[in-house]
């Protein structure tokens, strides 16, 4: 389970939650509400590798996103963020100079397109996990997103209704962090 320390809470934070242990769904704590939220689908962990699906643990600044700008009007929030277009990638390959970092498509090395038909990158916030410094391996691609039908797991992200989600940025400031 997560530990959360108190005296690091912001009043603009947002807190995931497990369920229980044996399972991928959370609640989403913020402002004084929890949101159903959907983790990835081997859990939380301590230690995050690349392709192990599993949501990191810890404390993770919201830097600012992207949304579909085709099928939404942009969101309202004091977070950066801008259309993603139909060229937008996310490299999620550790060998490549590009790991972890939007990319432009098409692209050789292992990516996650970011211009998605199942509408789950219609709104898309990047945690700065494994930002900077950026290491090879220790976890890429880790957003803050719309949730599948029935909050199936992710690959590690953490994933919430679109209400939710709008309703996160607008409560959402620059340095909020989510606290997994």
């Amino acid at each position: 389970m997560s530990v959360f320390r108190l005296d690091k809470w912001h009043p603009h934070d947002f807190h995931v939650r497990l369920l229980n242990r044996a399972t991928t769904r959370g609640k989403l704590h913020f402002g004084s509400r929890a949101f159903d939220c959907a983790l990835g689908k081997t859990g939380i962990i301590s230690q995050k590798r690349e392709g192990d699906g599993a949501s990191p643990s810890g404390g993770f600044t919201l830097l600012g996103g992207f949304f579909r700008a085709d099928r939404l009007a942009k969101p309202a929030s004091l977070l950066p963020l801008r259309p993603t277009h139909p060229l937008d990638g996310w490299c999620d390959d550790p060998h490549d100079a590009r790991y972890n970092q939007l990319v432009q498509l098409p692209l050789s090395a292992s990516h996650e397109n970011l211009w998605r038909t199942d509408r789950l990158y219609d709104i898309v916030v990047v945690l700065d996990q494994n930002i900077s410094p950026r290491i090879p391996g220790a976890g890429s691609a880790i957003f803050f997103h719309i949730a599948a039908p029935g909050f199936s797991p992710t690959e590690g992200c953490i994933a919430v209704s679109r209400d939710t989600m709008r309703h996160a940025l607008r409560f959402a400031r620059r340095g909020s962090k989510m606290w997994i």
